[in-house]
């Protein structure tokens, strides 16, 4: 098979993860926690520590590192932690608890999160993930996290795609924002105790990497004050990066507007590898796109395909019909139909792959949207006959209201209306099985990295993975780095400190001085227009060379002849999205050369080029089984590639069927 991105990147020396323990995998991650060397508690006070997000991932870890002893540094753009998007979450989390007694174990939950993702994550890391999982419950829970209880009072579980048992906690339709709530109390002890400081309203915008060679290390970060526009210069003995997933690089996508890969990318152009960018997850069960008008899309809970039943009209002439009207023989059940062991249940890229095609067939319903009808329906007749209306409410209310708050439409009376969106990101900065990036000193935790997802994440797994990163995880790695610590003393007049600071000062005089005629926010839609059109669903040798020449086109343009008002004293919308929007094009374009050189279809990363007979995802493992680690090898210079193979020993590479 042809290499079709041949001439786009340069190839780079394989990639092995040092890290990573051998041996029984169920005894891997306790062998690694014993190895890795202790940090006595007088010796924690003289080492610092800084973490940029204050999302699940983020806020744990500075609560977990904060008690420990260390002195914490935690940054947020939000004008609280309690303002990171993990609050917008909510479906639930998955654990291995097995309460519903119906088969789930933690090599089961290993085994579907490795097929979930199709084959393209580390075995080590997924099982690691399953094992912490049964410690997060039991940690939340005494938080006082109001997960939902049974009649007798234990906790109560539901059902996610992908999977055939029940094992995801949940608090109706809002276990993010009570998850989140849970850890930033935890964060607001360490606080109120001393170990943790927080700085809000502050975006990191460079990573400061000190020493060459083998000997550098990531020692802190510059960031400006957004309320005043100071640029200010943080030091520590190590950094941590828990800065969520670059989902808006689509501009519509079901994430808060303010999320961005700026911390992320800073860090790669550093010297931090790009793992698998291309890795985009499409949530099934989104709002649809109303008109251009929009800037970002709602995400309606996959646990609404517990009890709604998703179906089209057999014949593209009953489209335009109130479904109501619509017989029970006129209906296409086709998740039911295609799928049947799994039904409505199947994973997400399976189930957003399914609604695009019968759209694309002409079965789309709802109001037509640059003449196509983009919706399907999620039924819960069948569901209110058989519970009643008032069981529906126990379990989806906050959802069902906030749906008719947007559409106007009862959901009660009528189906509702989905449709696939961008909604979390597989890919992000490589780290090893200690969570460490390429960078010595960098850690990288929750949806900014790339580890234990492959190519599609199962619901209910994005709180899972921050919490076993925040709480479980970092702070028994973390220590074997620290253990050497502290590191040499350094000032704001050192080299690489006035180096940063220079290259920031200097980009955001570039957006105040250019005084272009296009408004920042056209060429994001204009970016993510292109991502969606090309690198999105569905995706093509010719398109994504057709992407990647558009996008280096937008990337000239934008720095010659982007408008951006006001000043840098003070608070800049305007300002803070210009440099957001000048990450993301670059970041597209590497997601392009990426999905451009991964000539197979995996999780929702269809190309063309390769499917089944009856048109399902065909990958190819001998070729493609490898984890891409991008190294940005400078400024109008085509990526390294760094392939780190993925091995399998304790399950087994297959194609993937929920039939």
């Amino acid at each position: 098979m042809t290499d079709d991105a041949v001439g786009y990147y340069t190839p780079g020396e394989p990639l092995v993860d040092t890290k990573a323990p051998e041996g029984p995998i169920a005894g891997r991650w306790q062998d690694r926690k014993f190895e890795a060397r202790l940090v006595n508690p007088s010796n924690r006070r003289k080492l610092s520590v800084i973490i940029v997000g204050t999302g699940l991932a983020g806020a744990s870890a500075a609560a977990t590192l904060g008690e420990a002893g260390y002195n914490v540094k935690s940054f947020c753009y939000q004008d609280s932690p309690r303002r990171a998007h993990s609050i917008a979450a909510q479906g639930g989390i998955n654990a291995a608890k097995n309460y519903k007694e119906d088969g789930d174990s933690v090599h089961r939950l290993f085994y579907d999160t490795v097929k979930g993702g199709d084959y393209r994550s580390r075995e080590s890391n997924v099982y690691r993930l399953a094992e912490v999982s049964t410690h997060i419950i039991d940690q939340c829970v005494a938080q006082g996290v109001p997960f939902a209880r049974e009649y007798g009072g234990l906790l109560d579980n539901r059902s996610f795609g992908g999977v055939q048992v029940s094992r995801t906690f949940y608090a109706r339709g809002q276990t993010g924002q009570q998850l989140l709530i849970g850890a930033y109390q935890a964060l607001e002890r360490q606080v109120a105790a001393g170990t943790v400081e927080t700085f809000t309203r502050h975006e990191m915008l460079e990573l400061i990497v000190v020493g060459e060679g083998e000997g550098r290390r990531a020692r802190g970060i510059i960031a400006r004050d957004m309320v005043t526009g100071a640029v200010e210069t943080h030091l520590a003995d190590v950094v941590v990066l828990a800065s969520g997933g670059y989902g808006n690089v689509f501009y519509l996508s079901t994430n808060a507007m303010g999320c961005n890969v700026t911390a992320a990318w800073r860090a790669h152009r550093k010297g931090a590898y790009m793992a698998n960018p291309c890795y985009t997850q499409i949530h099934p069960t989104c709002i649809p796109v109303s008109g251009a008008h929009q800037s970002k899309l709602t995400l309606m809970s996959e646990s609404l395909r517990n009890d709604g039943r998703i179906w089209v009209p057999k014949n593209e002439a009953d489209c335009d019909k109130d479904p109501r009207e619509i017989p029970e023989e006129d209906r296409d059940y086709y998740l039911e139909r295609i799928y049947p062991s799994f039904g409505n249940l199947v994973p997400r890229d399976i189930a957003s792959r399914a609604a695009k095609n019968v759209c694309d067939e002409g079965r789309g319903v709802g109001p037509a949207v640059e003449g196509v009808r983009r919706g399907v329906y999620l039924d819960f007749a069948a569901a209110i006959e058989r519970l009643g209306r008032d069981g529906i409410e126990e379990k989806y209310d906050n959802l069902l209201d906030m749906y008719e708050r947007i559409t106007g439409e009862n959901p009660y009376e009528v189906p509702m209306r989905i449709y696939p969106a961008v909604h979390y990101v597989m890919g992000g900065v490589w780290v090893d099985y200690d969570l460490m990036s390429t960078i010595p000193g960098l850690f990288v935790t929750g949806e900014a990295n790339f580890s234990d997802h492959g190519a599609n994440r199962l619901g209910a797994s994005a709180l899972m993975q921050g919490l076993a990163d925040g709480y479980f995880v970092l702070p028994h790695t973390i220590r074997d780095y620290l253990a050497d610590g502290p590191f040499e003393t350094i000032d704001e007049s050192h080299p690489a400190v006035v180096e940063a600071r220079a290259s920031v000062q200097q980009r955001i005089q570039h957006f105040l001085d250019v005084k272009g005629t296009r408004s920042v926010d056209s060429y994001h839609r204009e970016l993510g227009n292109i991502m969606w059109e090309y690198c999105g669903m569905e995706r093509t040798e010719d398109g994504l060379k057709k992407a990647i020449d558009l996008i280096r086109t937008l990337k000239d343009d934008f720095w010659r002849n982007v408008k951006v008002l006001g000043t840098n004293e003070s608070l800049n919308q305007s300002l803070e999205k210009a440099g957001r929007v000048a990450d993301f094009i670059e970041l597209g374009e590497l997601m392009c050369i990426d999905a451009l050189n991964r000539r197979e279809s995996c999780g929702g990363h269809f190309r063309t080029e390769s499917q089944t007979e009856d048109n399902e995802a065909l990958r190819h493992d001998d070729l493609f089984a490898y984890v891409a680690a991008w190294e940005f090898a400078g400024d109008g210079e085509p990526p390294v590639l760094h392939k780190e193979d993925l091995t399998y020993t304790a399950i087994e590479m297959k194609q993937r069927s929920y039939k």
